[in-house]
């Protein structure tokens, strides 16, 4: 199975997360700051190797906390 990702919102929140393509783990690449945005979505698709290729989705939402003030 591939993954790749999709930020749906916000639409400038591109590069801030990234997806390993075999696992499906999303990480981090950029620093969060609950001033700027406070929730992401994001689409997860995963694509198998089959003849025809099989597909799906997810949604994922991820809250961004203020902890500092």
């Amino acid at each position: 199975i591939s993954y790749s990702l999709e930020t749906l919102f916000p639409q400038d929140g591109k590069g801030v997360f990234g997806i390993d393509r075999k696992s499906g783990e999303i990480r981090l690449r950029n620093n969060l700051d609950f001033e700027d945005v406070s929730l992401y979505r994001l689409q997860v698709d995963a694509t198998d190797q089959g003849n025809p290729p099989l597909s799906g989705h997810c949604k994922v939402v991820l809250e961004v906390v203020d902890v500092n003030d």
